[in-house]
């Protein structure tokens, strides 16, 4: 009960702190703009028609093409603001079709306001033509389904009974939007037929007065979780008969739990990437659970396509990382149509707008030279590695009808978890080849060829968070393990998605509630595991203890090499090779004197994030009593989410920016809700303090309607 109780709370407490976070961003729109609500799929208040009509030239008659490229037409408006003013509703649609047009998309009044005595319309909204989704046809052959569910739209507002004011802004769509993709929109029929009649008599000129009320300009990530992604960031040259192949249902299903989540989750966010002919190629979402998840956990993450490597019928794409309980963390989901390059781009530079455009330092995939194009070509800074665990189950698969296969295994074994130095891996994999005459093997040839990649011996600079395995009986399991099989549908799998996610977070919780109210046991005598019994969550420590017991078995410290400050020391360890069978290996460790640096060969501290047996022996023989700062990551700290450094507001940074003030106070509020969420108490003190400012924010927005 207590961790059902949680996850209702921090539900709760998120809508409720991200409500009040929108109040404050918006605290200029009347107390009257914030009370309407409006249903996501409702339907015009007056019959704007289908919008999208069919495809072909952007004009009809003969004067049609002249009229399309004449110069004149030609314009650079400023795109949609809050705060532009307009003389009459007339100009405001007219101009917000301008911008359509010049973007490649049409528009249609998709909802309107009326004062109910002179029926006077006071506020509308403008929606993209693709917003909505049309009522399901009795007829026997219905036309098909053209409509996204596209967000992009623009609120406007009668402001002192004279002038119309944009009180709303949405600049993101959900489909692809091009002004080099020629169709013919209905909206865009009223500005032609007005050119063609104009140019009878004079030049065709297309003016539009427009007044600045405010001067802050929204033109990076928008509140609601959509971020602008400039048009050369989302369009490739595709192979547009590449599809999702959705079944009978799945479509409905996929809508109804974004239109869910949008109702339900704060900050959900989710983009559609649409054909030419109205086809679902891909699609991405990310919850805001994943979305917080990232700014504390934005180190390594993994993007898991398991599901399109085994051809299962749920092309599947997942971001995960690493808590720091080391449990796997859902950072977003997409479905993929095609295993493209430029499919695998739309994917990633739509996960990256989500999370605000932060790359992570360390990204592992699986084999793929389409991941890793795409890959470079988003994320250029970022280190990109192949996972150790998907190339290695695939070695029955590859290598299991090879004479000697047994032989085989075991000496690639060896090689790959067993060398400590890159001469040792070569010699060891040339000797392999070698001796069962696989030189001519196209597989292994590919993986030497990217050894750099996935080899730990080469990647000992980097570091994983514990993401890759480091010994042999290790495997990485896929975050929706058990929950997807090779038969599932995108419905069945969205039934199944939020189970997975609260048996995830129910584990998370437990581990959170385990590490702040447990105290630990402790196995041995040693100043190291006591200090750090104090700090990391239960899980890390434990994994940790395991290292302060394998002390123990390290002996024969020496030191062999003093260079300056640095000495360099030899550790043996008696290590189990086989299931009663113990060998001697000999570990190089550096130690720095004056910074109190060290380094073993293992390199498990990167691998992992703690430090190694072997470290640890070092520093106990040089009398070290407490482990440096620099070798205890924060992010295995119980508190870590309540002690995140997070980033201040720049001295030089203009305050007017809406966006730069809403993503500022979205991680302050992320803070807040985690620490609020904990306890009872925590939650009745932070949500005292958030309904204080909730009834302040409302007493100024009353004020503001009557001055």
């Amino acid at each position: 009960m207590l961790i059902l109780s949680f996850f209702s709370t921090f539900h709760f407490f998120f809508y409720l702190a991200f409500s009040l976070f929108e109040t404050f961003m918006s605290s200029s729109v009347s107390l009257l703009l914030q009370m309407e609500v409006v249903c996501l799929n409702s339907e015009p208040a007056f019959n704007e028609g289908d919008e999208y009509e069919h495809e072909g030239d952007c004009a009809t008659g003969e004067n049609a093409d002249e009229l399309c490229a004449a110069p004149h037409l030609k314009r650079d408006p400023p795109p949609p603001t809050v705060g532009l003013e307009f003389d009459s509703f007339d100009e405001a649609y007219d101009f917000y079709n301008g911008y359509a047009k010049d973007q490649g998309f049409g528009i249609r009044v998709s909802n309107s306001w009326f004062r109910s005595k002179r029926k006077e319309r006071y506020r509308a909204k403008l929606s993209c033509s693709s917003a909505g989704f049309k009522k399901k046809s009795e007829a026997n052959n219905p036309r098909p389904e053209t409509r996204t569910g596209c967000p992009a739209m623009i609120v406007i507002k009668l402001v002192d009974s004279k002038s119309w004011r944009i009180v709303e802004v949405e600049l993101q769509h959900n489909h692809l939007v091009s002004p080099e993709i020629k169709r013919f929109y209905k909206s865009h029929k009223k500005m032609i037929l007005a050119a063609q009649k104009s140019q009878q008599a004079e030049p065709v000129k297309e003016i539009h007065t427009i007044k600045l009320y405010r001067a802050s300009v929204i033109n990076a990530a928008a509140p609601n979780g959509y971020s602008k992604v400039k048009e050369r960031d989302v369009r490739h040259p595709t192979d547009h008969s590449k599809h999702l192949e959705l079944k009978e249902g799945d479509a409905h299903a996929v809508y109804n739990y974004f239109c869910r989540m949008k109702l339900t989750n704060p900050n959900f966010f989710y983009l559609m990437d649409l054909d030419d002919e109205a086809r679902l190629k891909n699609i991405f979402w990310a919850d805001a659970r994943s979305r917080s998840a990232y700014i504390y956990f934005s180190d390594a993450i993994a993007i898991d396509t398991t599901c399109l490597t085994n051809k299962y019928e749920l092309p599947l794409v997942s971001f995960v990382g690493v808590n720091h309980h080391g449990q796997s963390v859902l950072l977003g989901c997409g479905f993929l149509g095609h295993e493209s390059v430029e499919y695998f781009v739309w994917m990633f530079r739509s996960w990256l707008t989500c999370m605000l455009g932060r790359h992570p330092r360390v990204i592992l995939t699986d084999q793929s030279k389409s991941l890793q194009m795409a890959i470079s070509e988003v994320f250029p800074g970022t280190r990109h590695c192949y996972c150790l665990s998907y190339i290695m189950q695939r070695v029955p698969e590859k290598l299991g009808g090879l004479r000697g296969y047994e032989a085989i295994r075991k000496q690639l074994n060896q090689a790959v978890y067993n060398s400590m130095k890159i001469a040792e891996f070569e010699t060891a994999w040339g000797s392999m080849v070698g001796q069962h005459g696989l030189g001519e093997n196209k597989w292994l040839q590919s993986l030497h060829e990217d050894r750099q990649r996935w080899v730990p011996v080469y990647l000992k600079d980097t570091s994983f968070v514990g993401m890759i395995p480091v010994k042999e009986n290790e495997v990485s399991k896929p975050f929706f393990d058990g929950y997807v099989h090779k038969h599932t549908s995108f419905k069945e799998f969205l039934d199944k998605y939020d189970l997975a996610l609260q048996r995830k977070l129910m584990k998370e919780a437990t581990g959170d509630t385990e590490s702040r109210n447990c105290s630990f046991e402790l196995r041995t005598k040693c100043n190291f595991e006591l200090q750090l019994s104090k700090v990391y969550t239960k899980q890390i420590f434990e994994k940790f203890q395991i290292e302060v017991e394998g002390m123990y078995s390290c002996f024969n410290t020496r030191q062999v090499n003093i260079n300056g400050p640095i000495i360099t020391f030899a550790v043996k360890e008696r290590v189990e090779v086989e299931e009663s069978e113990k060998e001697v290996r000999q570990y190089e460790v550096l130690y720095e004197t004056t910074n109190m640096e060290i380094r073993c060969i293992c390199s498990l501290f990167n691998f992992r994030g703690y430090l190694c047996r072997h470290a640890l022996n070092v520093f106990n023989y040089n009398g070290v009593e407490e482990i440096p700062s620099q070798y205890i990551l924060p992010r295995w700290s119980k508190d870590y989410k309540r002690r995140f450094p997070l980033d201040p507001l720049p001295n030089d940074v203009d305050v007017n920016d809406y966006v730069l003030r809403y993503n500022h106070l979205l991680s302050r509020a992320i803070q807040v809700i985690e620490e609020g969420a904990q306890s009872r108490e925590c939650w009745k003190a932070s949500l005292q303090g958030l309904e204080e400012l909730c009834r302040k924010f409302a007493l100024e927005n009353v004020d503001e309607v009557f001055l």
